[in-house]
C-alpha cells in the first residue's frame, strides 16, 4: 500500500478547521484545477460520521467519480473515508486535526493501492504516488486560505 502524508498550519481554531474540511459545499474550491463536484450522497454543507459522497472529476485527463464513505469521526480531531467505489483498488483518507499555537496542525494521510497487480505498483511508484502527493499538497494550501479567509469574514462553515 502505497502512503502519502501532508501536513500543513492552518490560523484558525480546530473546530473551525474541522467543519472547513468536511464541507462538501466548499470542497471543490480546494481543488478547481479538476473540476470536482458532488454528484450523489450528501452533496452540500457538512458531511458525518456513515454518510456517503460521490466525487465526479478530472484526474490524468480523464473523467472519473469516486464514492466515499466517512467510516468514523471524533470531532475536531479526526475523521477518517474510505473508497467505496473509483478506480483504485483501496484508499483510506485519515485527516487529523491538532490544536497548535492558537491554531490548527491540519495532517493528511492517503494510503492507496492501485488496481492491476503489479502492473499498478510499478505506476505508483512511477507516477501515481507524486500525483497524489502534489494534489494533497495543492489542496491543503487551498483549504488554508478558503479557512482562513472564511474565518477573517467571520463565515459559518456548515453554510
Amino acid at each position: 500500500m502505497t502512503v502519502v502524508k501532508i501536513a500543513i498550519w492552518i490560523d484558525v481554531p480546530i473546530e473551525f478547521c474541522f467543519d472547513i474540511a468536511r464541507n462538501i459545499s466548499l470542497h471543490p474550491q480546494s481543488v478547481p484545477h479538476t473540476k470536482e463536484k458532488a454528484v450523489a450522497g450528501v452533496t452540500e454543507g457538512l458531511i458525518h460520521e456513515g454518510e456517503t459522497v460521490t466525487w465526479e472529476a478530472i484526474h490524468l485527463g480523464i473523467r472519473q467519480t469516486l464514492t466515499a464513505r466517512i467510516i468514523s469521526m471524533n470531532p475536531p480531531y479526526e475523521f477518517v473515508d474510505r473508497m467505496e467505489e473509483g478506480a483504485f483498488q483501496s484508499l483510506i483518507h485519515v485527516h487529523l486535526f491538532e490544536e497548535q499555537n492558537g491554531g490548527t496542525l491540519m495532517t493528511d494521510i492517503l494510503q492507496f493501492e492501485s488496481p492491476f497487480g503489479p502492473v499498478g505498483k510499478v505506476f505508483n511508484r512511477l507516477f501515481l504516488k507524486k500525483y497524489m502527493r502534489d494534489f494533497l499538497a495543492r489542496r491543503s494550501e487551498n483549504l488554508k486560505q478558503i479557512a482562513e479567509d472564511e474565518y477573517m469574514r467571520g463565515d459559518n462553515p456548515d453554510i
